[in-house]
């Protein structure tokens, strides 16, 4: 058992592997589940889902992960946002239980593609991610997001007219966070997101954008809205609705390509290889089953989440013991409505606050791959393939194939560096493959 006072106070304040005290444990725990909370309970409000049910779900398919990676990869899996529009199509063509065989069969994708890299190996993987390419993307995933960042932190709670108000609350939960991150000592460093919320939370109850009425009204116990083994399933042209496979399996693709990206991002922020040990075959294989675990269960699809990767370079506290803590608070907040609710009453302006310095490390973390990876910005190619990356990834363009499919900014700015790495001359100047996972 380790504590943070006896801590390395080096690149580690926790390894993957240390278990910290039990009056801190649960502190840490919680400052991974209010980071993940808000985008994961936002999926299914968007798509008609039970947010219960996807607490409950997020939190058993990040415990699948963890077993099936032998709990050697810190990272949560939350609601994905790639399969929101496909979700809410398939339930119109076969209702919510056609969604969700839709989706465990996306999860099966999963399945192949692991079993894939286990047959052949990852080294082939590295050859077609080099810094060049990777370090783009890492920043496309972040800065990416950068938009969803300050638009909640700029805008009313429903997306729409600037507030001045809002901002400044944004700006004061942000100033906390660095303020407790960089400036103060002791504890105070290994849970500055928790504490800005808590700040950015009593300035917001203050200037009234805190409404309890939602709290009042909610049950202390409730039983999530299962929807268990595709109960109900029914399709346009019989008990299995077929169609609704080609509208939701494709999606894997996109979500797959985000798996590397975080584990990449991962990987490079904790200084382990993971994708090779324990591997990338694991790691989308855990993520699959959770996936389809999900779906089993009525709930969306799960991702590997960036704002937990986030909260991990941050305080530098990788104990998957805290992750997994936060695993198992998000089951148990599924069933007690009461609690749920009172977080769901932080304003969004606060958890906007702290998402712009969640992404922004993300960014920071692929312009660190760059440097580390000796990438030669002498060479047009070089200058070229990331420029392309960025502007694809950030400016938001998209693939859409017929009425039922797109490919997402993030997935396609990856694609396009993949196919420009291979088809121009000068690989040689790509930077280190190795440097990519702090290989020597």
């Amino acid at each position: 058992m380790t504590s943070i006072e006896t801590a390395s106070t080096g690149e580690r304040v926790l390894d993957v592997e240390d278990r910290p005290s039990p009056h801190i444990w649960l502190v840490l725990s919680l400052q991974h589940l209010f980071a993940m909370f808000g985008a994961t309970v936002l999926v299914p409000i968007l798509t008609g889902l039970s947010p219960a049910v996807a607490l409950v779900s997020s939190g058993l398919g990040t415990l699948v992960y963890m077993v099936v990676t032998g709990f050697r990869i810190p990272v949560y899996l939350g609601s994905s946002f790639a399969f929101i529009a496909p979700i809410v199509i398939g339930s119109q063509m076969a209702g919510v239980p056609g969604a969700m065989f839709g989706a465990f069969s996306a999860g099966l994708v999963y399945l192949l593609v692991a079993l894939l890299i286990r047959l052949f190996g990852v080294r082939w993987l590295l050859h077609l991610l080099p810094p060049i390419v990777v370090g783009p993307v890492i920043m496309v995933i972040g800065l990416g997001l950068a938009g969803i960042a300050v638009s909640m932190a700029t805008n009313t709670a429903g997306g729409g007219d600037y507030s001045l108000t809002h901002f400044l609350v944004a700006l004061f939960t942000l100033g906390c966070v660095l303020v407790f991150a960089i400036v103060l000592k002791g504890f105070f460093t290994v849970v500055p997101v928790l504490l800005g919320i808590v700040c950015g939370y009593v300035v917001a109850l203050v200037v009234g954008l805190v409404d309890f009425a939602p709290v009042a009204a909610a049950p202390l116990f409730r039983v999530p809205d299962f929807t268990l083994l595709f109960a109900g399933l029914t399709g346009a042209t019989g008990s299995i609705p077929w169609e609704v496979l080609p509208l939701l399996v494709p999606v894997a693709i996109v979500t797959i390509a985000e798996h590397i990206g975080d584990q990449v991002v991962v990987s490079r922020v904790v200084g382990r290889n993971f994708l090779v040990e324990p591997g990338l075959h694991r790691s989308l294989l855990g993520d699959g089953l959770a996936t389809m675990l999900a779906g089993l269960l009525g709930g969306p699809p799960n991702t590997t989440y960036g704002e937990n990767i986030g909260v991990l370079a941050i305080t530098r506290v990788f104990s998957i013991f805290v992750v997994a803590g936060a695993a198992a608070l998000a089951v148990v907040l599924g069933f007690v409505g009461s609690v749920a609710a009172f977080i769901l009453s932080i304003p969004v302006a606060v958890m906007g606050g702290v998402a712009i310095a969640l992404f922004g490390v993300i960014a920071a973390s692929g312009l660190r791959t760059l440097i580390e990876g000796k990438v030669d910005f002498g060479e047009k190619r070089n200058l070229l393939i990331a420029s392309v990356i960025l502007v694809i990834g950030i400016g938001g363009a998209v693939l859409k194939i017929g009425d039922l499919m797109e490919v997402s900014s993030m997935a396609l700015a990856a694609i396009i560096g993949i196919v420009l790495h291979a088809a121009l001359p000068g690989k040689e100047t790509a930077g280190d493959t190795g440097a990519i996972l702090g290989e020597d």
